[in-house]
């Protein structure tokens, strides 16, 4: 059984030789040279049979190597579609398809590590009266004007921050390690540049945006900067709109709902 199963493999080691007919004939090439006294043709037939399978041997071992060198270069550019692709992916997973800025959930990491680190001024817009230009031109020419305001922020924020857009009309922009005037002071910058830009076709007017501003120190959670800066946005729109306002402080800025629940909740009977 043992000498069937080796005898078996011998013959399997044998069939997948390539080299097989080569070194057969390198060991009768050296059977002859073992001979003293053979004749030159003796000599010479064995040299051409050798000369034979060396060659035979250099054109499989060439078309090795190409079929190695090709095999290589498809993988290496496999290898760079493989890391385009993840680029793209990775691109896409954390910018707005309609205007390439940061999408929710990567401007929302991006504070969360700026507070975390050096604390971080925001600076959240909303679009006065989108509603009414998606009603009125349509939804294509409200994707328009959205990406008119990104491009005034773009001009206006350059390198000094990040810009997100977290809702349909809503963006937000951080400043790591921004102070309130520093906010304050490129928040007034972009509602002036929104402000005086003229859209074009078919709305044809100016447009302009409410904002609200707050800065936090380094450990405040993404929830309570937030919070800060959309209070003061909803306090803009209740002033009038196209204007900007700074956060109050956090104890001051309770959300209307909670002022109202503890206004019609009477005080406990004192005992």
């Amino acid at each position: 059984m043992t000498a069937s199963v080796t005898s078996a493999g011998a013959q399997d080691d044998a069939a997948h030789d390539l080299f097989r007919s080569e070194t057969d004939a390198l060991e009768h090439a050296r059977s002859i040279l073992a001979l003293t006294e053979a004749d030159a043709p003796v000599y010479q037939q064995a040299l051409g049979e050798l000369t034979v399978h060396f060659e035979r041997l250099m054109r499989e071992t060439r078309r090795l190597i190409r079929r190695s060198d090709r095999a290589e270069r498809e993988m290496n550019t496999l290898n760079a579609q493989l890391q385009t692709l993840a680029r793209q992916l990775e691109y896409r997973a954390t910018h707005d398809a309609l205007t390439d800025v940061l999408n929710r959930g990567a401007v929302i990491d991006l504070t969360v590590q700026a507070l975390r680190k050096t604390g971080a001024a925001m600076v959240v817009l909303d679009i006065d009266h989108f509603k009414q230009i998606n009603d009125e031109y349509g939804h294509p020419a409200g994707d328009a004007v959205i990406q008119g305001i990104v491009g005034c922020l773009r001009r206006a924020v350059g390198n000094a921050g990040f810009i997100g857009r977290v809702g349909g009309e809503e963006f937000t922009v951080l400043i790591p390690a921004g102070t309130l005037e520093e906010g304050l002071d490129l928040a007034e910058t972009l509602r002036d540049c929104i402000a005086s830009h003229v859209f074009g076709q078919p709305v044809n007017r100016q447009i302009t945006a409410s904002f609200g501003v707050s800065a936090s120190p380094m450990g405040t959670s993404f929830d309570t900067a937030y919070g800060l800066a959309d209070a003061a946005l909803y306090q803009a729109k209740r002033s009038g709109r196209n204007r900007v306002e700074a956060a109050r402080a956090e104890a001051d800025a309770c959300p209307l709902k909670q002022q109202e629940e503890e206004r019609l909740s009477p005080p406990l009977p004192t005992p």
